[in-house]
């Protein structure tokens, strides 16, 4: 089964949590503070390879979690960090961030690594947070807790040359022809499900054909099987298209040409404006050379015509050296141009204050998120640690700049105090 899209989740693994202990030291309150810090999450990759050509794997297994970091030792001991997750992908795969629709990377050299998220950064243990006034902290950072990513994961074939046309024109026979692949081929309309690819060689000279399926008027808004398969033609660096030249299925070879290159249009200029060059196949069928004498007169010298005949191999040696030729004068391939997107750490910071149905002033942001890390409800010193932060990130500042007056409620996580001018 040929799958090209796929929804995923992944999440990179949480930190561990910060070390809460003491150790014994004769002449040390409860022996001095050792807590160490929590081991940083496993980060999630994504990585080209060469030995899948579908995403059907992704229709199986749709959830990736990374594992979460060690939690700290005693002794200053610091937790394990967890080992990265690699997911592999096919060559071509286009990963975009489901929410934004921003494409996070497009994967196409086989090897090719992208980092999607890195892992949780591991809780503080007690001892970092010791001060000269604070020695017996009984408190420590939980780890850094990560979100759910959804992506949508889309294939789109990598090839130098597109094979295209209406169905049961005899493409995936050329295919077959002038490679070693070996493509499902009958007489009827959508045999080929699927892009097919074979390697192409014309002495030391080598290049990727694909069979692009599907392809009928009206492709473009969703008829036929084309719209699955149109994108797989922008990877091409330029484009064979096949007509049935002895119209021996009713059809005018000419007006065939002339609809898929409306479709192609229709889906994208970047598609219409690929090189071309016609194949005119069937031509060992009766009536075909008159039919190609009227159809050289319909299009001119704008493209080269190359007549063959795919069942027995008659002219497909000259149309593998053109070919050549010109995928020679064409610019190579590359991954496809977009605006950089990563998923950025919090500033931890950042916080805004707003007012609730009650008339509290409720602190809201990534600093919130990171106090709650810190903050330990019944402990003294981890209190006080609250009230410093709060007053050093100028969130007393802002309260008094909102409107805070004394004897106003503020809560900030799960802490809710009287403000205090």
């Amino acid at each position: 089964m040929f799958i090209d899209k796929a929804k995923i989740t992944v999440k990179a693994g949480d930190g561990g949590n910060g070390m809460t202990s003491f150790r014994r030291m004769k002449g040390m309150a409860k022996g001095g503070p050792d807590g160490g810090d929590g081991g940083n999450g496993g980060s999630v990759y994504f990585e080209g390879t060469t030995s899948m050509s579908s995403l059907l794997d992704f229709k199986y297994i749709s959830r990736y979690k990374g594992e979460d970091g060690e939690r700290g030792g005693t002794n200053n001991c610091m937790g394990k960090t967890a080992p990265e997750i690699v997911i592999k992908v096919p060559l071509g795969t286009v990963i975009r961030d489901e929410e934004s629709g921003m494409v996070i990377a497009d994967i196409y050299y086989d090897g090719e690594r992208k980092l999607i998220e890195n892992g949780g950064r591991g809780g503080k243990g007690n001892l970092r947070f010791t001060t000269s006034k604070r020695h017996t902290p009984h408190f420590s950072q939980t780890g850094e807790k990560m979100k759910v990513r959804t992506l949508i994961l889309e294939l789109k074939t990598i090839a130098d040359v597109g094979i295209i046309g209406f169905p049961n024109v005899g493409k995936s026979t050329l295919l077959s022809k002038i490679s070693a692949a070996k493509p499902k081929i009958a007489n009827y309309h959508f045999t080929t499900l699927s892009p097919n690819l074979g390697a192409v060689k014309y002495y030391d000279k080598s290049f990727v054909a694909a069979d692009i399926p599907g392809l009928i008027e009206g492709a473009a808004e969703g008829n036929g099987l084309g719209i699955d398969f149109l994108k797989h033609i922008e990877r091409t660096r330029m484009l064979c298209h096949v007509v049935d030249i002895s119209g021996v299925e009713g059809r005018d070879p000419y007006e065939d040409f002339l609809k898929i290159n409306e479709e192609l249009k229709n889906y994208s200029n970047i598609l219409a404006e690929l090189k071309q060059v016609i194949v005119a196949n069937k031509c060992d069928i009766f009536g075909a050379k008159e039919n190609l004498k009227i159809f050289k007169e319909k299009i001119g010298r704008k493209y080269k015509i190359i007549p063959i005949s795919a069942i027995n191999g008659e002219g497909t040696e000259v149309l593998v050296k053109t070919l050549v030729e010109k995928l020679e004068k064409l610019p190579p391939a590359k991954p496809m141009e977009h605006e950089i997107f990563e998923y950025l750490k919090p500033d931890y910071s950042s916080f805004e204050i707003v007012k609730d149905e009650d008339g509290a002033f409720v602190v809201i942001g990534s600093l919130v998120d990171l106090m709650i890390r810190n903050v330990v409800l019944d402990d003294i010193d981890s209190m006080a640690y609250f009230q410093k932060t709060i007053k050093d990130k100028g969130v007393i500042k802002a309260l008094r700049k909102a409107g805070a007056k004394d004897g106003d409620v503020v809560v900030v996580g799960e802490i809710e105090f009287d403000f205090v001018d």
